[in-house]
């Protein structure tokens, strides 16, 4: 990080302190408001009337110079006049030309607050379109560059499903719901609070001028995004599509490209704002708040979006798929070298009645049909021991005494003091036998070749690891904009792989151990 990366951090952190100053919960809302601001997008608030939506946009304004604030409660009765600024009747008299007087309307503005915006009529919305998406007004015949920073928009509701209004909803990068204050501490503190929270709590020298912003945008146009977050935004895409084709899924979760493009724009702005030159997976989880189009879906999305960065950040950064297909690869290539596999078939005793062994020519001796299987398995080759023979019915038929034959599959038998051998009844079954072949000297040779090649990438992904960890983790829990407690789905990423990479290195032994000590 140079110093002009820290002074950055340190102004931001300055900024978010003073406009955070004297508010209670609500310090994630104006931070991301102030990183949307930032990024040149926009910010909806959704929450009932009294929780402070209009604070945020009038504290918002404090941290820019010359800030210029635009407030307007939206009704269906509301008029492009009372937005944009009347008509000039000078200009519409002298010179026939239809314009309005935009100076200390929306136009006009730094930051704009348009509450109960679903209220807003079509003339306005479609004004509110270009501006929201391109800072431009239609002035008459004139396209205007407006000079807006940040735009918060409110309200207590959604726009209807599948409305006209839905354009202007896509608009909205960031979407926040707002509540009461929750903690008791913190809301005998608020109402007990005799602060003005309205009044400007930051000096001069914090503030940010058109021109520091502008140049804000160029530096920021310049982070980099790295393989690990371009890998996560490709996976997260794919996983939104598979949920959205999921039969149970009532409400799609539809992310155009527009989108798409404008939520890299905000992760870069939030590494150049932490003093950063490229994104991290940290800043990835601001998308939590970019992709929901209803409440009931955050809890789906930040499920997505975690997974997308614990499994799939780093893992897919050092290419741990290939990996795995290559070892694998390499496993059934010296399994199909080494072993010489053939098929035997052999007798093998067969159960009856799953419990007993059936005795062969014994009816001519003594009836006996069948002995128990407990009791063959316990028998030994060189003492006598008593069984149980059984009739073709499994009853009782006498006791007598018995061991295992020298012969394969029969027993001998104790019978009117005459020892004779009775075979059992037997099963012909096939058996896959494994020879083990040393390979040719030219096959070991690249098998050696390929043990060092995988090697020394394996040491080389390790090393990348533990390497760059130090700076990455040492940074994790300091993000400006994202909570620190999820630094630990990044770290635990980073353990898995670094297990997921030693267990390759196992794997890999146990190949050329298999080969090599042939």
């Amino acid at each position: 990080m140079t110093e002009t990366s820290l002074s950055v951090r340190e102004r931001t952190q300055s900024l978010m302190n003073g406009l955070c100053e004297h508010l209670y919960e609500r310090d994630e809302a104006v931070k991301l408001a102030l990183l949307s601001a930032i990024a040149g997008e926009s910010i909806f608030l959704l929450g009932p009337p009294g929780v402070g939506k209009s604070l945020i946009a009038r504290r918002l304004k404090h941290g820019f110079r010359d800030g210029r604030s635009f407030e307007y409660l939206m009704s269906k009765f509301s008029t492009p006049d009372e937005v944009f600024g009347p008509v000039s009747i000078k200009k519409l008299k002298e010179e026939d030309r239809y314009e309005r007087l935009t100076e200390r309307y929306l136009p006009g503005a730094n930051i704009v607050f348009l509450d109960e915006i679903w209220k807003a009529g079509p003339a306005i919305q479609n004004a509110l379109l270009t501006i929201v998406n391109e800072k431009i007004y239609r002035n008459g015949e004139q396209d205007i560059k407006v000079d807006i920073k940040g735009i918060i928009t409110a309200s207590n509701e959604l726009p209807p499903q599948g409305s006209s209004l839905d354009p202007l909803w896509d608009r909205f990068l960031i979407r926040y719901e707002m509540g009461n204050v929750r903690q008791s501490r913190n809301f005998l503190n608020m109402i007990t609070d005799t602060e003005d929270v309205y009044a400007d709590p930051l000096p001069v020298e914090v503030k940010l001028s058109n021109q520091e912003i502008d140049e804000m945008s160029k530096e920021i146009d310049k982070v980099e995004v790295p393989a690990e977050v371009q890998n996560t935004l490709q996976v997260l895409r794919l996983k939104l599509d598979a949920y959205n084709e999921r039969p149970n899924t009532t409400r799609a979760i539809k992310i155009y490209d527009r989108r798409w493009k404008k939520i890299v724009r905000l992760l870069r702005t939030s590494a150049y704002l932490n003093g950063r030159t490229s994104v991290d997976l940290m800043d990835c989880f601001l998308m939590v708040h970019c992709l929901w189009g209803h409440p009931d879906q955050r809890e789906v999305v930040q499920e997505l979006v975690s997974e997308s960065i614990r499994k799939h950040g780093y893992s897919l950064a050092v290419n741990l798929t290939m990996l795995k297909k290559e070892m694998d690869a390499f496993e059934v290539e010296v399994d199909q070298e080494i072993r010489i596999k053939h098929t035997v078939a052999e007798d093998r005793l067969m159960p009856m009645h799953d419990e007993y062994y059936e005795l062969l020519e014994a009816n001519k001796n003594f009836e006996g049909k069948f002995i128990k299987i407990e009791e063959f398995n316990n028998l030994s080759r060189e003492d006598m021991a008593v069984i149980n023979i059984y009739d073709e019915g499994l009853n009782l038929l006498r006791r007598l005494k018995a061991k295992r034959s020298a012969t394969e599959n029969a027993i001998d038998i104790n019978f009117n003091s005459v020892e004779k051998v009775i075979p059992l009844q037997t099963k012909q079954v096939e058996r896959t036998e494994v020879i083990y072949k040393k390979p040719h000297a030219l096959v070991e040779k690249h098998w050696e070749d390929r043990v060092e090649q995988l090697n020394e990438y394996l040491r080389t992904q390790q090393q990348r690891l533990d390497q760059e960890q130090p700076d990455e983790v040492a940074g994790l829990e300091e993000n400006l904009f994202v909570p620190s407690r999820l630094s630990e789905i990044v770290t635990a990423n980073l353990r898995e792989v670094s297990e997921a990479l030693k267990q390759l290195k196992l794997r890999l032994d146990k190949v050329q151990h298999a080969y090599g000590s042939l």
